[in-house]
Formats: structure tokens, C-alpha cells, sequence
């Protein structure tokens, strides 16, 4: 999969709309109000999209360990991919409207469970929006797929592994949020402030422009060019989500297969209570 085929525009969306084998997917969210991105997804959205919820359907159940968005499983997933019509030559497309925040969750979900034709919007909802192009309360009902996931079961890490690796020379754990969050100056979601001990910071934000679109990709080399050299890179957010922003970028530059640790910040600090 390459750069071109990993990102699309909104013009090639608009163009393409019509495509059997596509699937859009809505992915709006908020998660200081987790029924915002539905509501919006009800009153307009783009012509043939689904909605898929970051709690609900990307999310497994909360317990006291794990983080506050816990890795589906595989059932759950499989369950969820094929509600949505997916199929092995099913093309899909995540927007969102939060520069890729829970469209990349998805993106990610998709290859993690062996589907690799997927790709994120360029500029998402905002950018559809800009350009004048249809929207539609019509809520789409795609008939059932057949997908049988391949669960790519060494791109995820959970707090055990996390602990005897992140001190090697050779691995590099990355914290992708945002800097007054890593600093610990700031914590508005979970009940501890700060960061793993050793982790750098490459917060997620700093991969897309104010508008959503992805910056040029001599930009996303730059940005990881002092660990190019890393044997594995490790990268968390508060929950797994917003990390998956800066495992596309990882993934844009060509970086062989960066690990999640999907419980984060929020997995880790529910140890230090």
C-alpha cells in the first residue's frame, strides 16, 4: 500500500462515489460527549457512508485495566466489519472531523485485523463540507459482508511488555499527546497526570494542518528522522486512539510495523492510584 493509495482526496471521494466496492465510514466523535458524532452523522453526512461509534463499535467493554477506549476483540470486530459490507476487495474510506483523531482508530482496526485497502480522508468532513459536495440524512444499510480477519497479533503491546522494553537502546516508546499532557501540566480525562518514564513525545497534532490535511510527506520523514534507526518504535496516547494518528504517519514514511500500546496512558496510571 502505498502513500497515495493510504490518503484520498475529497475530489477523488466525490468521484468514486458511486464505486461498488466502496465503503465509507463515518467516525465522527467527541469524547467529552459520546453521542455528538452520531447526532451529527444523522443530521447530514456524506451520500452512501455508515456510522461506526468509538465506544461502541471500535471499543471493547471498560474494566478497571485496560485503558478508557480497550482494544476490540476479534469477534466484536469481525461482527462490526461485516455490518458495514466489508468484503476482501471492499475499498474503504474513514473520515472524521477531528484531523483524523478516531477515522485513523478505524484505519488502523482494519489493517490490524489484515485488511489493507483502506484509507483516510484528506481534510475529512470539514474539507467535504468546503467543497460544496452532497451530504444526505439518508441512513445507509449495506448488505452483510464476509470478512475473516488475520489479526497481525505482534503490532500490539500490552503494560507487561511495555515495561521490559521501553528502556532498551533499541526501542523507542513514543507518547503522541499532546505536549502539556506528556509534561503532566495538564490531565483533563484521566485521574493521574504525566507520562511513562522514558517515553519522547511526538504529539499527533503536529501531523495534520489546522484544517485537517495531512502535511507533505518530507515533513512526516522529518518529523521521525532521530529514530529511523530504531528497531521497534512503541506509541501510546491516552487510550489508543489519537496514537494511531501518529502510526500513519510511521506508516507514510514506510516504518516496518510500529507496536500500539492500545491501553496508554490510561492503562498505565490505573496502576499508580
Amino acid at each position: 500500500m502505498n502513500f497515495l493509495s493510504s490518503l484520498i482526496s475529497v475530489e477523488w471521494l466525490f468521484d468514486h462515489l458511486n464505486e461498488p466496492n466502496l465503503i465509507i465510514v463515518d467516525c465522527r466523535f467527541q469524547l467529552s460527549d459520546s453521542e455528538q458524532g452520531y447526532e451529527q452523522y444523522r443530521l447530514n453526512h456524506i451520500p452512501h457512508a455508515v456510522y461506526l461509534h468509538l465506544d461502541q463499535d471500535l471499543s471493547a467493554s471498560l474494566s478497571q485495566h485496560g485503558g478508557r477506549h480497550p482494544l476490540p476483540s476479534v469477534d466484536q470486530l469481525t461482527q462490526v466489519f461485516n455490518r458495514i459490507g466489508l468484503h476482501a476487495d471492499s475499498f474503504v474510506v474513514a473520515y472524521d472531523h477531528s484531523r483524523f483523531a478516531f477515522a485513523a482508530r478505524l484505519w488502523w482496526l482494519l489493517r490490524y485485523c489484515g485488511h489493507q485497502k483502506v484509507a483516510l480522508l484528506d481534510g475529512g468532513w470539514s474539507a467535504w463540507q468546503k467543497e460544496g459536495y452532497p451530504v444526505t440524512k439518508e441512513i445507509y444499510q449495506p448488505k452483510l459482508g464476509n470478512f475473516k480477519p488475520e489479526i497481525q497479533e505482534n503490532w500490539v503491546v500490552d503494560i507487561e511488555t511495555v515495561k521490559r522494553r521501553k528502556d532498551l537502546s533499541s526501542v523507542v516508546l513514543v507518547d503522541a499527546r499532546e505536549s502539556d499532557r506528556y509534561l503532566g501540566k495538564r490531565e483533563p480525562l484521566d485521574p493521574v497526570a504525566g507520562a511513562i518514564e522514558g517515553a519522547i513525545n511526538v504529539p499527533w497534532l503536529q501531523i495534520t494542518t489546522d484544517q485537517g490535511l495531512l502535511k507533505p510527506l518530507e515533513f512526516q520523514k522529518n518529523l521521525w528522522k532521530n529514530y529511523k534507526n530504531a528497531e521497534e518504535i512503541i506509541v501510546y496516547c491516552g487510550s489508543g486512539v489519537t496514537a494511531c494518528v501518529d502510526l500513519f504517519s510511521l506508516h507514510l514514511i514506510g516504518f516496518n510495523n510500529p507496536r500500539l500500546y492500545g491501553g496508554g496512558w490510561s492503562d498505565w496510571c490505573s496502576y499508580l492510584r
